[in-house]
């Protein structure tokens, strides 16, 4: 079972628990057997780009934020082992906020909630819909970002069939495009878990303690992971994670549970097949 988590919130970005401290976070993870996390919040835009309110921190947080993760790191030495990190989208012309933000901390995950429009205005994922072309983009824009070097993960790549209803000829194109260049460029891919907990164990921004075998009942309602996505990862040489993408608290103590049900959408064969890092 995988012992780390790279994918971890804050309080700091408007739409997490706003009453847990960084340190709560890391007790649950301690509690659940983790030897290694890093936390990679929402990250801050020098100037603003995305305008809507409680989604990133606010520029004039990170250095709190970085110091703080860089106490608990010393604070708990020996029991955890703690990195510093964000959570990026790539938009072009923003290469170089986007490089100063990777050298100050450990680790960047690139989790790609928009793209430009045609009018160069952000189109969201859940909110807006995507046209074929502007889905052919979102790819582009992941691909343009491992070859600039800027992510060490991708989060969620599987996230864009929020907007579609069924897996097609343009949904395996971009898969295809994300695994591609996930293999040329040794970056690995998140199988993300928030969105089954937010459909199962946490509707309406409430825990339940439903039965695993109910929770299960409610995948048909999970978007992401997409069982088509990873079978076709499959196909190529690439790396692959469990991510929490943690934002609430009893999140991480559901790891077992989750990591089931991410495996019940994908299939234990496709698991069974795909390369999963280590550390």
């Amino acid at each position: 079972m995988q012992k780390f988590n790279y994918h971890s919130h804050t309080y700091r970005c408007g739409h997490a628990d706003l009453d847990m401290k960084d340190e709560e976070y890391i007790k649950e993870y301690i509690k659940m057997g983790f030897e290694k996390i890093a936390f990679t919040d929402h990250c801050p835009e020098k100037s603003e780009i995305d305008k809507r309110p409680n989604i990133r921190m606010n520029y004039n947080q990170k250095d709190e934020y970085i110091n703080s993760i860089k106490n608990l790191k010393e604070k708990y030495a020996g029991k955890i082992e703690i990195e510093t990190g964000y959570e990026i989208e790539y938009l072009p012309k923003d290469e170089d906020n986007l490089r100063e933000l990777k050298e100050e901390c450990n680790k960047i995950i690139l989790g790609q909630h928009f793209i430009y429009d045609n009018n160069n205005e952000l189109k969201i994922f859940g909110k807006d819909d995507y046209t074929d072309e502007e889905l052919i983009r979102y790819a582009k824009y992941i691909e343009k970002s491992m070859e600039l070097n800027l992510p060490d993960i991708i989060a969620h790549p599987d996230m864009y069939m929020m907007n579609r209803k069924n897996f097609g000829e343009i949904e395996n194109k971009i898969a295809n495009m994300i695994c591609k260049s996930a293999e040329k460029y040794n970056i690995p891919l998140e199988i993300n878990l928030n969105n089954i907990f937010a459909n199962t164990y946490f509707k309406n921004r409430k825990l339940n303690n439903e039965f695993l075998a109910t929770q299960k009942e409610k995948l048909k309602n999970v978007f992401y992971p997409c069982k088509e996505f990873w079978n076709i990862a499959t196909k190529y040489d690439i790396k692959v994670l469990y991510g929490i993408d943690t934002h609430h608290r009893g999140q991480i103590l559901l790891w077992h549970e989750l990591i089931e049900l991410a495996n019940e959408i994908i299939g234990e064969e496709t698991i069974k097949r795909l390369c999963f890092i280590e550390k």
